[in-house]
């Protein structure tokens, strides 16, 4: 099949971590993603739960040397001219599985083809190929001019939220369970002393439940005052799994129309969740019972086609104060559940 042009571009992507509801960790990565035709490549391999090699918190020379592998300017790391597009966000392991093209130069343009599943030395193109996807022939100029971009250092950029409370019970237990997924965060209940290019470091600010307006007024002024445009997070709940989506999804530096999920609204009889392109997902309730206690259910895991889907709820799970947590590959979303409303 010939190569047809493609436009080629980089965008920050997001491998969404979290604290699952068995006390488990899913590893947080930050990454370049590769846009073909104006759309994440990522996008087009269902449901993949996969990282580029252009991931943020590797060493600056490996992250060089990725960029000059891409750039053909060192052999290739496979047999067969092939290179890893995406691979496993936990290990690295190319025996875990990894997507893997094959990367010529063809005159003055690049073409990526063959693309494959492979998980030993050598791809088996008939029974693991991606068939639907490719060839792709690049510009030379559009290439070489993205990747290169990258090698200012731009793309390694650390994710830090400021937690507004006391440091005592919950604001500690977020913050370990934050740095656990790769977040950096600190806590204060005042960040008037803060210097303003420490402030500048952060992403994101988290002012918990128990923070009063005129403290949160304040915060804000600093902020504003040190030119820091952050994100800002209400606590919803005391519930460290679901801070923690918030959070996360606060920092997502994608823009929507590059996420996976992009709306995700719940009531007594369903939730309403939206995706971009097909995907797992994971629907996960949190409540507070009436001794504040939290009960955790998961209430979905499949695979969801692009478009709106509306997923059933048991009333009675999602009685009282009850948050929904939506994961897919890159995206994590929070509703309140609202009451009295069919939808």
């Amino acid at each position: 099949m010939a190569a047809e042009y493609a436009t080629f571009g980089l965008a920050p992507a997001t491998r969404a971590g979290g604290v699952l509801p068995d006390g488990d960790y899913r590893v947080h990565r930050d990454f370049v993603d590769f846009v073909v035709d104006g759309r994440p490549l990522l996008f087009r391999l269902a449901d993949l739960d996969a990282v580029s090699p252009l991931a943020s918190d590797v060493p600056p020379a490996i992250f060089t040397e990725q960029v000059r592998s891409l750039l053909l300017e060192t052999e290739a790391p496979l047999p067969g001219g092939r290179y890893v597009i995406y691979g496993c966000p936990e290990c690295e392991d190319l025996a875990c599985g990894a997507v893997t093209a094959v990367i010529r130069r063809d005159g003055e343009d690049f073409v990526w083809r063959d693309f494959a599943w492979q998980t030993g030395e050598h791809a088996d193109l008939a029974l693991n190929g991606y068939h639907g996807i490719g060839p792709f022939r690049f510009p030379g100029a559009e290439y070489r001019a993205a990747l290169a971009a990258l090698l200012d250092g731009s793309a390694h950029t650390r994710r830090r939220v400021l937690l507004i409370g006391d440091r005592v019970a919950l604001p500690p237990r977020l913050a370990a369970a934050l740095r656990t997924i790769g977040i950096g965060a600190d806590i204060t209940r005042d960040a008037g002393d803060v210097p303003a290019e420490e402030l500048r470091a952060y992403g994101a600010v988290a002012f918990g439940r128990t923070v009063t307006e005129e403290e949160r007024t304040a915060v804000r002024r600093a902020f504003a005052d040190a030119g820091a445009d952050v994100a800002h997070v209400d606590a919803l709940a005391p519930i460290v799994p679901l801070l923690v989506a918030q959070i996360e999804h606060a920092l997502d530096p994608g823009p929507p129309e590059r996420r996976r999920l992009t709306r995700l609204t719940a009531d007594d009889a369903a939730a309403d969740v939206e995706v971009t392109s097909p995907c797992r997902v994971r629907l996960t309730v949190y409540r507070l019972d009436r001794l504040r206690r939290t009960r955790t259910l998961e209430v979905f895991d499949g695979v969801l086609e692009p478009g709106g889907h509306r997923i059933a709820l048991d009333a009675r799970t999602v009685k009282g104060d009850s948050f929904v947590v939506a994961r897919a590959p890159g995206s994590v979303l929070v509703a309140a559940v609202t009451h009295g409303e069919t939808g």
